[in-house]
């Protein structure tokens, strides 16, 4: 049963970042049809400090939890 709702959980989580995935590109075809390149290199530059900021959070160590 566990197995079950854990492919379920999967499957929705996989659904929902394919649907991000959609939209975003969406929105890049439209910026780029309406000739808006100052608003994506405005995205690009967030989108790129998002992730550096994500990574500099990150735990990249690896450090274990201890178990119970």
């Amino acid at each position: 049963m566990s197995q079950r709702i854990d492919a379920n959980r999967k499957r929705r989580r996989r659904i929902i970042t394919l649907t991000w995935v959609a939209a975003l590109g969406a929105l890049i075809i439209v910026l780029i049809h309406w000739e808006q390149t100052a608003l994506l290199y405005i995205f690009a530059t967030l989108g790129v400090t998002a992730l550096m900021v994500v990574v500099a959070l990150a735990d990249l160590e690896g450090k274990k939890t201890p178990t119970q």
